[in-house]
């Protein structure tokens, strides 16, 4: 769709009162899906998770802090990964900057990854980063998350990932991008996927890279115990990823055909 040029500030006004009562019926609309995800059912955690943090070995009530609710973002961040996915760095980019806003709303914030945890703290150093960080090497966490499957699961079709089921990963693994998408879904078929370069800058090749998998979930704790509310995958993070929504504030909006983005300390230097 190419835009009109030379209108006048009268056909600007109007087009733009046109397109306002559109925008506030999408805020109606979001305002009454956050009151669904509130409504959701809680599922009980009786499941004794530990993870290490930089004040040790805890649970996942201890993530809670004394807060009543808890956000962890599923940061992809594998124990083979030179450096976290750039994807997630990006999204941790903005949350860095307002985690601290959560924490005193009584919400608690996590990223959490299954890399060990001297490997997420060098690379929190290097990217400047405060936000708490927590491992969940060895655990079970990220695969009864359903952001974390093992390369029997991958080549035996038994990955579900943002509620759906993925087909069996061909022998020897394509390089494509992931079935459900990581949080956009680009296929093109005569260049290098897109997805091989995302998984070059992980230092991992395309099957490690993508066994692990971005999500945010919500928990609550209430009268001592936890309690699952809510998880989101895929193109459900896109809300989360702050530079999107200036981008698509922009004149041109998006206006990509692959994979733009960098560590941000990278740009320039590739």
């Amino acid at each position: 769709m190419t835009a009109q040029l030379n209108a006048t500030r009268q056909q600007w006004l109007a087009a733009r009162l046109d397109l306002l009562e559109e925008e506030k019926e999408l805020t109606r609309q979001s305002d009454a899906l956050a009151m669904k995800r509130q409504q959701l059912p809680r599922v009980r955690i009786d499941k004794q998770y530990r993870f290490d943090t930089d004040a040790g070995n805890v649970s996942l009530k201890d993530l809670f802090g004394g807060r009543s609710q808890l956000l962890v973002y599923h940061f992809m961040f594998g124990p083979d990964y030179t450096a976290g996915c750039p994807s997630c760095s990006s999204i941790a980019d903005g949350f860095n900057g307002f985690f601290v806003h959560l924490e005193n709303h009584d919400v608690a914030f996590w990223a959490v990854s299954r890399a060990p945890l001297a490997k997420l703290e060098a690379f929190k150093q290097r990217m400047d980063w405060s936000f708490p960080w927590a491992s969940s090497f060895g655990s079970d966490f990220n695969g009864d998350f359903s952001v974390w499957f093992s390369a029997e699961q991958q080549h035996q079709g038994d990955v579900d990932y943002n509620y759906r089921r993925e087909p069996p990963a061909p022998e020897p693994p394509a390089l494509e991008p992931l079935a459900a998408g990581t949080v956009q879904e680009w296929q093109p078929r005569d260049s290098e996927a897109p997805i091989t370069q995302i998984a070059a800058m992980t230092g991992t090749d395309v099957p490690t890279y993508t066994r692990d998998r971005p999500g945010v979930s919500a928990f609550e704790l209430i009268d001592g115990a936890v309690y699952h509310s809510y998880s989101s995958y895929a193109r459900g993070l896109d809300g989360l990823w702050g530079m999107y929504q200036w981008l698509d504030r922009a004149p041109k909006g998006r206006n990509e055909t692959g994979i733009w983005w960098r560590h941000h300390d990278r740009y320039g230097k590739e």
